[in-house]
């Protein structure tokens, strides 16, 4: 893999409806994965639209694709499996459109969809801001040792020894991705805490530059920086974007942060690098085998994931259950774009927030 993959994040392009004007066509849809949220989000924004919607608990995959037979519609998330096999099954079943209520569409195969004639559509931008802010706010959690501090004074135990952390101001950190996202963790990390930062894209931003930001290939970047964070899509070419050879060509000790998708990191590698101190510490909203575990409360479950397991036992490892979205803010405008996808399909208007194969392949 070069360093120049292809690095812009899944929020290239503002295409919110907000202030504009609404189709008025209903459509019935299919709500999959659902949780209290979608719910509560998604009812408030269809009182301007009317569809018809049924919110279903289970994950959507094959064996599941029954449940939205008659829907002319399918919401889905992250980690539901829109598989060949899934979209023929909607297609038997009547289905014209699956609405991913996220920016990522790594979950769906799109070239079947396509033969299918089963529309797709995403949420390309709902509120960058609400990943860049969790994303600072993983760094400087992770950095200053907040959450180790937090559970010593729960336990009464108020020493400082082992909760040293370092300035951000003057470190140098890379930003992989410079798109809505990862421009913002930009500027903060540069305006707002006076980081040397250095970015890496295949496109790069003339305003990133004319404050400081400096772009180079992701390899260049890497033997440079002190820290780490990616906000990149995950695709064939992004795909273990941080592997076993990568981590031990970067400085020793490297922050590593990923808000984005978790895939881009090659988890048994990142291990590795934690165990020998190559790796200096690292914060996780994603994770590669997230599906089986990330949205469900398995308190009261053994994991069965080693993996997953090994890095809870690292102290200078913080993750999360991929929340960094979880914004009022995002939720509404994820409900709003989602709607008004289906509200076009309905109309027979042109579909403003498709994705197709041909778009992911980089062809018009």
């Amino acid at each position: 893999m070069t360093g120049d993959a292809a690095m812009r994040d899944e929020t290239a392009a503002d295409v919110l409806p907000h202030g504009g004007s609404r189709l008025s066509a209903a459509m019935r849809m299919a709500v999959f994965s659902t949780k209290a949220y979608d719910r509560r989000f998604l009812d408030a924004a269809n009182r301007g639209f009317g569809h018809q919607i049924d919110y279903f608990e289970a994950r959507l995959e094959a064996s599941t694709a029954a449940l939205a037979e008659g829907y002319a519609a399918v919401c889905v998330f992250v980690n539901d499996r829109v598989d060949a096999a899934t979209l023929k099954a909607l297609a038997k079943g009547g289905t014209r459109l699956v609405a991913l209520r996220c920016a990522g569409y790594n979950n769906i195969d799109l070239d079947a969809a396509e033969r299918l004639g089963v529309a797709v559509a995403r949420v390309p931008a709902y509120s960058p801001e609400a990943v860049a802010e969790f994303t600072v706010g993983l760094i400087l959690a992770l950095n200053r040792n907040i959450p180790r501090a937090w559970n010593r004074v729960r336990e009464n135990n108020f020493a400082l020894d082992g909760l040293i952390g370092r300035n951000l101001s003057g470190r140098r950190v890379g930003v992989v991705g410079t798109g809505r996202i990862g421009a913002l963790v930009a500027r903060a990390l540069r305006l707002g805490f006076g980081c040397q930062v250095l970015a890496s894209d295949l496109v790069e931003d003339p305003g990133l530059v004319a404050i400081g930001v400096r772009y180079a290939p992701v390899d260049d970047l890497l033997r440079e920086v002190d820290l780490i964070t990616l906000h990149c899509p995950l695709t064939p070419r992004t795909r273990h974007l941080i592997d076993r050879d990568r981590l031990a060509a970067a400085r020793t000790g490297v922050m590593v942060i990923n808000t984005s998708r978790g895939a881009l990191i090659d988890t048994a590698a990142l291990i590795e690098g934690l165990k020998s101190g190559q790796v200096g510490s690292v914060a996780l909203d994603v994770y590669e085998q997230e599906a089986d575990l990330f949205f469900e409360d398995l308190s009261n479950e053994i994991i069965q994931d080693d993996v997953f397991q090994r890095l809870l036992t690292f102290p200078n490892v913080l993750i999360t259950g991929h929340q960094a979205f979880l914004t009022e803010e995002a939720l509404s405008a994820i409900a709003e774009a989602t709607l008004a996808s289906v509200a076009e399909v309905e109309a027979g208007a042109p579909l403003t927030r498709q994705v197709t194969a041909r778009q992911v392949r980089g062809g018009s």
